[in-house]
């Protein structure tokens, strides 16, 4: 390995960490328009995402790297298919980072619901032991669930219902049913991530026996899939808009963007017409999630 810091930063995929922190940015957004926003509480949760996203990241590299999923890829090099991280090196990251993800989550824990509420901690304990699980278990090991179609669950969940209405719980320590609408819509833009990803590297993963859903049912298949996942979560936001009283008028534009976006997609022959399109649905998520705060403050 080359001694430089440079492999680990492209490891980390700094590209994705706007995406993780998008449902964070909602669910806190909703917790300031029910005035029970904490500054503490948000650095702590950003962080703990954060870490969470970042050992995502390094798990895929180190599972996709020794079982060869990574040979042929396109966009980003992956560092332990390049040999520029070795597989113990990255093995050993992946346990600091966990130990370090799991840290982060205790403090927040502790400064949300302190000593009084233990149900409440050892359900948040649980469900960021069950987070750390994931983000290992999406390519790590004989069956990793992202080589079996299950990729899409698991960012649905965690990136969406997770990441929106557990953030907020954590300030209001009450669950509004209004707020599983743009939960929802974090989770499937998120998902339009993972798809588009699934997408552009088909070829390569139906080689590696990664049978991701666009694996599964085609190319053709996938990009309906993709407007599915694109349209749905404006139509969720427009009826929370209307539920909450509030203008979010301005993910309009946003709407547009996205609405190009599709018909990128849809012209789109070869897997390497994918690989821009990733980094746009993720800053368009992220920047969805600053205007829906926006339009709290305003």
């Amino acid at each position: 390995m080359k001694n430089t810091i440079q492999p680990w930063i492209q490891a980390a995929r700094l590209r994705t960490l706007p995406l993780s922190i998008s449902g964070i940015l909602v669910g806190s957004a909703y917790a300031y328009y029910q005035h029970s926003f904490d500054w503490i509480i948000f650095v702590l949760a950003l962080c703990t995402t954060l870490s969470f996203q970042i050992l995502s990241n390094f798990a895929n590299d180190y599972g996709d790297g020794i079982k060869g999923t990574d040979a042929n890829r396109i966009g980003e090099k992956r560092l332990v298919a390049s040999g520029e991280i070795t597989s113990a090196q990255m093995k050993k990251a992946i346990i600091i980072n966990s130990v370090i993800a799991f840290v982060l989550a205790v403090a927040l824990i502790y400064f949300a619901f302190g000593q009084e509420n233990f149900v409440y901690s050892f359900t948040f304990l649980v469900l960021g032991m069950a987070s750390i699980a994931a983000a290992i278990k999406y390519t790590v090991g004989n069956n990793a669930y992202g080589y079996s179609g299950f990729g899409d669950v698991f960012v649905f969940i965690f990136f969406g219902l997770v990441a929106v209405i557990g953030s907020n719980f954590l300030y209001s320590q009450h669950i509004d049913i209004k707020l599983f609408l743009p939960a929802t819509a974090i989770g499937m833009l998120s998902t339009a991530v993972l798809n588009l990803n699934n997408m552009r590297d088909i070829e390569n993963d139906r080689i590696a026996n990664k049978n991701t859903l666009v694996v599964k049912f085609g190319l053709k298949w996938a990009k309906k899939y993709q407007h599915f996942l694109i349209i749905v979560p404006f139509l969720c936001l427009f009826v929370f808009s209307i539920g909450v009283k509030t203008k979010i008028f301005l993910s309009f534009f946003v709407f547009i963007f996205f609405l190009m976006h599709l018909e990128k997609v849809r012209k789109s022959t070869s897997a390497v017409d994918f690989d821009p399109e990733l980094k746009k649905v993720a800053l368009g998520t992220f920047v969805l999630s600053i205007l829906i705060w926006i339009s709290f403050l305003y």
